[in-house]
This record gives C-alpha cells, structure tokens and sequence, in this order.
C-alpha cells in the first residue's frame, strides 16, 4: 500500500462546522506543523483559524501554504510509497513483464487523473479533505463512504505492517541467536503479538504522535534502501532458485555436465530462468488489486494541496504528475528486478522470498531491521486517525475519555493482529483491499464527487462524460477483481486442491 496521509499528521485534528466551512472532519493535514499545548487534546486541536464560511471556492485568503515544490512532491512520495512495493514482484510474476508495465502505466495514469479531479472537485465544493467532499457532494452517506474507504485503506495499511514482522523478525532472531529449531521465539504469530503488546500498543495509546514526521522519511529511505538491495542481489543470485548459495552452484555445474546426455535438462533450465511477457494464471487476478494499493495517496493529496507555497492547481497537478513518476520507476524496478531474481517463484512479499535463497546475510538483514523498525513506528501512525474518525463517529458532543481511548486502540490492534494471523498471506490482504477501498479511493469516489459538485459543466461535457466513464470503470475494476478474488479463495479452500502455503 501506499503509506496514507496519516504518515505526516503531527499534531491534531479538525473539527467539523455545521456550518459546513473547510475545517475538516477530524482528519489529518500531512505536512503543517502546529504548535500545541500539552493540556489540550491532540485529537480536538483545530488546524485551520476560522474563516468566512460564505466563499464556496477553495482557492480563498484564509491560509497561505509555505510546502515549497520540492518539499511537497517528498511528502507526496511519502504518502504514495508504502509497503505495496513489496508485493509488485508477485504480480509481475503472474502477468509476465510486458503485461505487468501496461498495468502499471495504466494504474497510474488513471491515479493522476483521479488527483486531476480531486482538484478541481475542491474548487468547486471548496471541502480541503476525502471526507468533506463526500458530505458535500452526498450528505451523510457520502462521509460515510469516503470514511469507510479511508479506515479500510488504513486497516490494510496496518495489516501489511504487521505481516512484515511477522515474515521478517523471526529471520532476524534465528540470524542472532543462530537457531531454527522452531522456538516459540521463532513464531511468527507469538512475535506479531509480541511486537504488539510491548511496542505498538505504548506509542498508540500516546495522545500526541510527534516523533512520526521522523517515522515517514525513515519508512521511505528504508524503501529506497530495500530498492537497491534489490538490484544488488539480481546479479548475485544464481538461477534456477535454490535452497541455499553452495546448492546452486552444485546445480549449476551438474545441470552443464548433463547437458551433453540430456538435452531436455538443460532446456528446462534455460525455461526457468527465461522472463515471461505475458503469464495468465488463477494468481493474475491478484495483479490490479495490488498495484491500486501500491498507488494509494489520494487522501493526502488536497492537506497538501492546502499547504503547497503560492498554490494553483496547475502548480499542484505537477507535485502528483512529479511524484507519480518517481514512484512509478521505483515500483517498476522494485518489481522487474525482483521477479528477474526469483522468476516464478517470487513470493507474495518479495523481502521475505530471500530467505529461500540466504540464511544469513549481511545486507539483507540490514534491510530487514530498517525495514521492521520503519513499520513497527509507522502502524501508531496510522492507528491515530482511525481511531479519530471513530471516535467522531461515535462521540462527537463527548470530551477526551482514557477509557474510550484506550478501548478503542485495544480492539483496533486486537482484530489487526487477528487478521494477520488468520489470513495465510499478505497476498490476500493486498488483494482485497486494493480491489475494494482502493478502487473506491482512485476510481468511484473522486469521479462521483467530480460529477455532483462541479455544477459549471454539463453532463453532456467531454469532462463530466470522461469522469462518468471512469466511475463505471472504477465499478468494473472493484466487481470484477473483488469476484474473481473471491472464487479463488473457494478454490483454494477446496479440499480436493492442494493449497500451497507460498511458503509463510
């Protein structure tokens, strides 16, 4: 997933007027930094100073962004970049690499033209967040879906960190302490809850989350750090895959001197370790899903659009048109050279499909212990405004409460933790929540949004039919791939087939 907008939230919340101004729902602006006090909850802490609630434009005099261009196409990438990048190998291994581009060209270009319509929906609706143009644009269900979609996006979020402790700190702890005789300190399911209890449940229960605009740089170094190493190993790895380095050069050298025996060994050889272009298999269907995750940011992208110096929405699109590209080569190079590694025996989280290669390694355990201290202090991150939006929810007139507080983050980490052990692979989460709240964040709602608040086009317009038809394409994206998710999921569950546990 993309980390969310969550990943640069600092020190509060907005609270919502009847009135219906811009102060936003209670949801975080990801870049501005505003002092607060200490006997002042960081949940009820108002961002923007009140303001003439008569203007219908965004574009008004009431806050002057000071995120220069530079600054904010990082912060961008910060929100774009998340832990999707680890699943990219994966889905190019079941669409082969010609297929696999085509999807990501297309992914994100149809995510810069939902941010093309964010935009203009805001001047429009004059809302500063997803939240608020859902209540403009469809009253109270209309939050409530943007709303919904967020904390499922989050929720995900949450899950595909959990996973990567659960997949990359027991290959730590037996690289320290030298075992793997199956300790119970080895578990991944025990160190999940552990890291929970000691770690993550602490800094959530926190009012205030200062240290996490520390937390969003170091996840996104860590990534690019993972990028390399990445590339790094492409040419350090033998193929075909073996069990371990000393193995593969015993395959390599029997394979060669029986070639002259059997031809048919080393023509398999060459097949396994030949690129695919186009692959079709009952795994392909997981591919959109994952790459709608990986390219998630778009409820960051109007906090940013609000803090962005001398800001235009010309000036806007070229942060998302500059971020996107960036992100777009990482993920493309992330995913070509991960699968070139492994072919087609890349794992759903690519990190952890080392381990069939490595038992120890200097570099990659580098990475992994970046890449774990980046995730553990990035899942508060993202538990804070779920736990906002939940509280709004269910208590908007009620006052800071430690019970309530506290019960909340409880049962969030609680079902996190218990979807994490659960479901047999990341695979599932990325594929589910990019097939649902994902589609609904890039294709349904930016486009429903688009087509009910901007009043000055005609629904006969090239703009309102170019939006209108990328609405029933969101729809064909989130039916289709959500269905065919789900008969795999029966098939897999059959006991007639023989389900591989890919390995976790």
């Amino acid at each position: 997933m993309s980390q969310t907008a969550e990943m640069k939230y600092l020190h509060g919340t907005a609270q919502e007027e009847d009135s219906g101004s811009f102060n936003s729902t209670d949801y975080p602006y990801p870049t501005k930094k505003i002092p607060y006090s200490t006997d002042v909850d960081a949940e009820s802490q108002n961002f923007l100073p009140e303001h003439n609630t008569g203007k219908k434009k965004y574009e008004t005099e009431y806050h002057q962004g000071n995120a220069s261009f530079g600054m904010s196409v990082f912060n961008l990438g910060n929100a774009i970049m998340g832990s999707g990048i680890l699943g990219l190998s994966f889905a190019m291994a079941n669409t082969g690499i010609a297929l696999f581009v085509l999807l990501l060209v297309a992914v994100a270009i149809f995510s810069l033209y939902s941010v093309h319509l964010l935009l203009k929906t805001a001047n429009e609706g004059g809302a500063l967040v997803y939240e608020q143009l859902g209540y403009k644009a469809f009253g109270i269900p209309g939050k409530l879906a943007a709303t919904c979609s967020i904390t499922m996006q989050n929720i995900g979020a949450m899950s595909s960190y959990l996973y990567i402790v659960k997949y990359e700190l027991p290959i730590v702890i037996e690289a320290f302490t030298g075992t793997s005789n199956g300790e119970w300190y080895t578990n991944g399911d025990y160190l999940v809850l552990l890291v929970t209890v000691v770690i993550i449940l602490p800094l959530s229960l926190l009012r205030n989350l200062g240290y996490l605009g520390y937390t969003s740089g170091l996840s996104l170094l860590c990534m690019v750090f993972f990028l390399i190493v990445v590339i790094i190993k492409k040419f350090q790895i033998p193929c075909p895959l073996p069990f371990d380095v000393d193995e593969a050069n015993d395959n390599l050298t029997k394979v060669l001197n029986s070639t002259f025996n059997s031809s048919s060994s080393a023509v398999d050889y060459m097949d396994a370790c030949r690129p695919k272009y186009f692959v079709f298999n009952s795994q392909t269907v997981y591919a959109v899903p994952i790459l709608t995750f990986a390219f998630v940011c778009h409820p960051a992208i109007l906090p940013m659009y609000e803090e962005l110096k001398d800001r235009s929405r010309k000036k806007m699109q070229g942060v998302a048109n500059v971020s996107f590209l960036a992100m777009f080569i990482m993920y493309l190079l992330a995913a070509l050279f991960g699968y070139l590694t492994f072919n087609d025996r890349v794992g759903p989280e690519l990190l952890h499909t080392y381990s069939k290669v490595y038992k120890f390694d200097v570099l990659l355990l580098i990475v992994r212990l970046a890449v774990l201290t980046a995730v553990t202090l990035t899942v508060p991150v993202v538990l804070f405004p779920i736990r906002t939006s939940l509280n709004h929810i269910l208590c908007a007139s009620k006052g800071f409460s430690w019970v309530r507080h506290t019960t909340i983050t409880i049962v969030l980490l609680a079902g996190t933790n218990a979807l994490v052990i659960l479901v047999p692979t990341i695979r599932d989460i990325f594929g589910f929540i990019g097939a649902s709240a994902a589609a609904m964040l890039i294709f349904i709602l930016p486009s429903a949004f688009y087509i009910k608040l901007v009043k000055k086009e005609s629904m006969k317009s090239v703009q309102k039919i170019g939006a209108s038809a990328f609405l029933i394409c969101g729809f064909i994206v989130m039916i289709g791939s959500m269905t065919l998710i789900i008969l795999d999921w029966i098939h897999n569950a059959s006991p007639s087939d023989d389900t591989k546990g890919d390995g976790h």
